[in-house]
């Protein structure tokens, strides 16, 4: 067991199978997902199906609000109208390979900004596990009512 995470346990384990790869199928463990996966158009695809980019994009901004949503309620301030919307882009990279770059724009209406800023930062930076996952390896951009975090 790797001590990179600093993981005093596992609360829970999420199980996918894909087969096929970009141009197969993956389905959950307890069948709740089950989706085709196609290349996209941009890479030279077909389209009509899924990608992990999408899936990533769609787990980092749920468990983003999720812990935005937890910093809120931490520090008693109501963000009921919270959302995340997040890009996730993926191309070559200057070495070899490819890459990834994500993009989250939170939006909490009615939030003061120094305060919407400061929940936001305490998010990414203490507990959003996308984002500890995502720090040192991936570029990520995020913004909060418009404001980009520094």
């Amino acid at each position: 067991m790797s001590n990179l995470s600093n993981l005093k346990e596992v609360l829970y384990t999420a199980h996918a199978k894909v087969a096929g790869g970009r141009e197969g199928h993956v389905e959950s463990d307890d069948g709740l997902i089950k989706l085709d996966l196609r290349l996209p158009k941009e890479m030279g695809g077909n389209g009509g199906g899924s990608n992990p980019e999408q899936l990533f994009a769609a787990g980092y901004a749920a468990c983003f609000e999720g812990a935005v949503r937890f910093v809120a309620g931490q520090q008693k301030v109501k963000v009921d109208g919270a959302s995340v919307a997040s890009s996730v882009g993926i191309g070559p990279r200057n070495d070899s390979g490819f890459g990834i770059k994500v993009k989250l724009e939170v939006s909490l209406p009615g939030v003061d900004e120094a305060q919407a800023l400061d929940i936001v930062k305490t998010a990414h930076e203490k507990v959003c596990p996308y984002s500890h996952a995502t720090r040192g390896n991936v570029d990520v951009d995020i913004s909060v009512n418009g404001k980009t975090l520094a």
